[in-house]
């Protein structure tokens, strides 16, 4: 039986993708989870499957946009069971069609709403109540394109840096807090979100290993976990380069949308 020392975990998101997959990984006995989504059925379909691995679960069916929602059930939960680990992890996806498609104001906000405001809404809350008990720990689920802005997906890559950004800058003050924050940048991972993407998909993991290698990093207390290795690596290179060499290779990995014929 693998060994947990977080035993009270809140996981948004949980209904599908890495979220279901993060919460199989935790379910077991003397657990409880509390998983939140916005498709009732799979999310209970997720809570059976975590009760069935001896864990105790409390739903609940939210969308992370709605701040004042989230701050109410992460209250309540928090009060019956003392947050350990809160792993932010709702999130959504946009991607241009061609080079004639193009993210209006709505579809900028939509983005930014679910991926950074979201993750902010379920972590401030959480937040004051980890400084108050001095001990806790946060997962923010970024991606790997936060390292780097790419054509095929404006909207999706300026929220998932700015969630990585604010990370990063409250960190240090929370670390003297007593409460560790990580920084999840995940790459490819076989999911729906990802079977919508239109680019290449190199170094693909199953959502089952991605959820455990975020596990296990975690729990090793791991700041920054960015995976796969190599590719994060190349994202992290693609970065620093002159911005024509880094947008010419990209270019090539089909990361920039199609012209219409």
């Amino acid at each position: 039986m693998l060994r947990i020392a977080a035993r009270h975990i809140v996981i948004t998101g949980a209904s599908a993708g890495i979220g279901l997959a993060l919460a199989l990984a935790y379910a077991q006995p003397g657990v409880v989870l509390g998983l939140m989504g916005r498709n009732a059925q799979r999310l209970d379909a997720c809570a059976r499957a975590c009760e069935a691995r001896g864990a105790r679960v409390v739903v609940a069916e939210i969308d992370v946009r709605d701040a004042d929602a989230m701050g109410t059930w992460l209250d309540a939960f928090d009060d019956a069971h003392p947050i350990d680990l809160l792993i932010a992890n709702a999130g959504a996806s946009s991607t241009l069609a061609t080079t004639r498609d193009w993210e209006d104001r709505a579809r900028m906000a939509f983005m930014l709403d679910v991926n950074f405001h979201g993750a902010l809404h379920a972590a401030l809350p959480v937040i004051e109540r980890m400084r108050a008990r001095r001990r806790g720990q946060l997962a923010l689920v970024s991606s790997l394109a936060a390292l780097r802005g790419m054509a095929i997906s404006p909207a999706y890559c300026a929220s998932k840096a700015a969630l990585k950004a604010w990370g990063d800058a409250v960190r240090p003050m929370l670390t003297r807090d007593g409460i560790r924050l990580s920084v999840v940048m995940p790459g490819f991972v076989k999911t729906a979100m990802s079977d919508g993407f239109p680019g290449d998909k190199p170094m693909l993991w199953s959502a089952d290993r991605a959820a455990r290698h975020i596990r296990d990093k975690l729990a090793a207390g791991r700041a920054d976990i960015a995976f796969p290795g190599a590719l994060a690596l190349g994202m992290r290179v693609l970065g620093v380069l002159p911005a024509r060499l880094a947008d010419a290779i990209l270019s090539r990995f089909s990361y920039v949308p199609g012209r219409e014929n």
